[in-house]
């Protein structure tokens, strides 16, 4: 299988992106669709929506699987919040998921960042229902608490992996720092629907699979997502194993007996692919 294949489901009309990419433009913002090299940008682009990236498009940590740039991120835009907020609006988005780079360089990891694009949404589209996948934040509570007080309508902080490849696969950051904060949501604010994703290929077994949901139920986690890890470029680390259909089938079996509150599970699937479609599952 060609790399390219690997890579994309379908090939990606211009045509269909141009809309969406003008108003990205106009207003500075990054997706992570097109950061990531997302395999499903065509169709989601197509359906005029998209995966908002905010404080910038560079990381300030170095995960092996993944294709946004690494090093020394820029200052913070301060207009970016009513920037995406217009551009939502102009999208005539319902449903806005929102996620950012990892800025360790920052005092509180860019929380007050995101609590103030989720405030701007609001003002600007009084209706929509806003999700936000944050980075670990350390795992400091007081940080995501900052987050959780504007009431998005979904938490999501992705574990990614499996605890076991952590120190290969995910560079700076901690398994139990993930699964603190989906606890603290979820025992402070239970009225927020909390979701974490989890690449399944970098060479995890099945007892490390089934150990990572249990610790996500056991941490409140109620809507869990599933995919295949898909190699972006030559830089990231090479696919371990391809999952099958029944493979896929039988992760979903697992997490549906495990109790979570909704299952999105398969090979294209990304922690933000269809949220609007998983919210609307819960």
């Amino acid at each position: 299988m060609s790399r390219e294949t690997i890579r994309r489901k379908k090939p990606i009309r211009l045509s269909l992106l141009s809309d969406v990419k003008r108003v990205l433009r106009r207003g500075k913002l990054h997706t992570v669709c097109e950061e990531s090299k997302c395999p499903n940008i065509g169709e989601c682009f197509a359906n005029r929506t998209a995966t908002f990236l905010i404080m910038g498009d560079v990381c300030t940590r170095g995960c092996r699987y993944c294709s946004v740039r690494k090093g020394t991120p820029k200052p913070l835009n301060p207009a970016e919040p009513k920037n995406l907020a217009k551009a939502a609006k102009e999208l005539g988005l319902k449903y806005v998921v929102i996620t950012s780079v990892t800025r360790d360089d920052l005092p509180d990891g860019g929380a007050s960042h995101f609590a103030a694009c989720i405030r701007e949404i609001k003002r600007e589209i009084p209706d929509a229902k806003v999700e936000v996948l944050t980075p670990d934040f350390r795992g400091k509570t007081e940080l995501v608490d900052t987050v959780l007080r504007e009431n998005p309508f979904v938490f999501n902080c992705n574990i990614e992996t499996v605890e076991r490849l952590y120190p290969k696969i995910r560079l700076g950051g901690r398994y139990e720092w993930t699964l603190n904060l989906l606890r603290y949501s979820k025992e402070n604010y239970p009225h927020i629907w909390t979701k974490s994703g989890l690449m399944v290929g970098l060479g995890e077994t099945w007892d490390d699979i089934r150990k990572t949901l249990e610790d996500l139920r056991e941490a409140g986690c109620d809507i869990l997502t599933v995919g295949q890890y898909l190699q972006p470029t030559k830089r990231q680390v090479e696919v371990v194993k391809e999952y099958t259909e029944e493979e896929f089938e039988k992760i979903k079996e697992l997490a549906e007996e495990l109790g979570f509150k909704y299952t999105f599970v398969g090979r294209w699937v990304r922690s933000s692919y269809k949220a609007w479609k998983v919210a609307n599952g819960v």
